[in-house]
């Protein structure tokens, strides 16, 4: 293919994807779902499956095999500037009056789920096989299995929060909370499982683990500190701010890749030590356009992701594999969360709704799940599996939701603090505004 050609399948390609994603995101909000939901099922459309499936010449001619490593640019370019947003807002420093209950139940969601994963793939490794598991899975492959199960996606769960106007409730503040907490308890052990993959790596384990310790704690002393005298001295405008730190963030996500690990660590721990304003609070005029470039190209992930999905792959077995596994990743969810609030001294369906809150998975899953699909954890029929369960758990929160809610009609629950002032909002993954994780704490 010519130079010239490939620039226009290129752009046209782009064109598809960003109009049929936001579309979708757009007859999503109209349904009473998260945004990035409709995206996600958009995404799918345009793979192989679907639109492959019905008119394989109009596929090839939209999305030939050169334009793959472009639109593969694009989705990680996306994921770092999406992830890296995430960690700046990221602050678990206070937890608020309810710090107690909100560890406990995010550790409850986090060890349930993941015995439950680990434990099912070990007992129907023979069944599992038939979709591309191992017969004698690795211990990487069984911790992966677990926490496919353990993840909650903080972008989705905080839509819900909002538009269900649950932000100033006890229910809204744990869940979220927990949420964030159970992010960063996900994120180390994906870490740790993927630098055990042996996924071909020039080095061993123990050396990327210990180069990878290495670069943590260089990022965690040494990167603040520069930032904040680089970049925030008096008169520095904030369009060569945010070039600089997107800057950074792909330079540590190159690091982070070249160490054994995957470029979504070096980007989340690139926001996470990226400084704040002197008083505490996220800075607006950095946020926004993070929020609204990640906004814009997530879309070409959600593709990616669809594209890796195989529906001729699945079979009987395939849809039987997946309607147990969404059972499981609601109930051990929606379970351990609402039990573990409940012992936090929450009420029965205050706790219900912490519980629900906590089963959607949306994007993080999609995330971890590529991160898995590249490692060599996951076949291509047991990534559709997953995917299709992120999408199921997802789609079914908010009718679960309202289910919960249901008996006790209109009424709210009464508000855990004095919010005080309204804060500043910033712009949400789903193109709406809402407060960042770290102010609802």
């Amino acid at each position: 293919m010519s130079p010239d050609a490939l620039i226009t399948h290129l752009v046209g390609a782009s064109a598809l994807i960003l109009v049929a994603a936001h579309a979708g995101g757009w007859a999503a909000r109209r349904l009473g779902q998260p945004y990035i939901t409709g995206q996600l099922v958009a995404g799918m459309a345009l793979g192989p499956s679907l639109l492959g499936g019905v008119a394989p010449g109009v596929y090839a001619r939209l999305f030939p095999k050169e334009i793959d490593p472009a639109l593969t640019g694009f989705a990680q370019f996306a994921l770092v500037v999406f992830l890296f947003a995430v960690g700046y807002e990221l602050d678990l420093k206070v937890l608020g009056d309810r710090a107690r209950t909100t560890v406990t139940v995010a550790l409850a969601s986090f060890a349930v789920p993941m015995a439950a994963g680990t434990g099912g793939a070990l007992l129907f490794r023979e069944q599992l096989s038939g979709l591309g598991m191992p017969r004698d899975p690795s211990p990487a492959v069984l911790v992966f299995a677990g926490l496919a199960l353990s993840i909650t996606a903080v972008p989705v769960l905080t839509a819900i929060v909002r538009e269900n106007g649950l932000a100033p409730t006890v229910p809204g503040v744990v869940a979220v909370s927990a949420a964030g907490l159970l992010d960063v308890v996900c994120w180390a052990v994906l870490a740790v499982t993927l630098l055990d993959s042996g996924d071909g790596h020039a080095l061993t384990w123990p050396w990327r683990l210990l180069l990878a310790a290495g670069f943590v704690v260089l990022m965690l002393l040494a990167a603040r500190p520069v930032l904040r005298r680089l970049l925030w001295r008096p008169g520095t405008s904030p369009a060569l701010r945010s070039a600089l730190l997107i800057g950074f963030a792909l330079a540590s996500a190159g690091v982070s890749h070249a160490v054994g690990l995957h470029v979504i660590f070096g980007a989340l721990l690139a926001g996470v030590v990226t400084p704040r304003e002197p008083d505490g609070t996220l800075d607006p005029d950095l946020l926004r356009p993070l929020n609204d470039v990640g906004s814009l190209l997530l879309p070409f992930f959600f593709v990616l992701s669809g594209r890796a999905v195989t529906l001729n792959t699945m079979g009987t077995a395939g849809w039987i594999a997946l309607l147990a596994v969404t059972v499981l990743a609601v109930l051990t969810k929606v379970g351990s969360g609402a039990a573990a609030a409940r012992l936090g001294g929450l009420g029965r369906q205050d706790a219900r709704t912490v519980g629900v809150l906590l089963s959607a998975r949306g994007l993080t899953e999609l995330i971890a799940l590529d991160a898995g699909l590249r490692a060599g954890l996951l076949g291509p029929g047991l990534y559709t599996v997953l995917v299709f369960m992120a999408l199921a758990t997802t789609l079914l929160t908010q009718p679960l939701l309202r289910l919960t809610r249901l008996p006790a009609g209109r009424e709210r629950s009464r508000p855990p603090y004095d919010a005080g002032p309204p804060r500043h909002l910033t712009p949400g993954q789903d193109g709406t505004r809402t407060a960042p994780v770290a102010d609802l704490s």
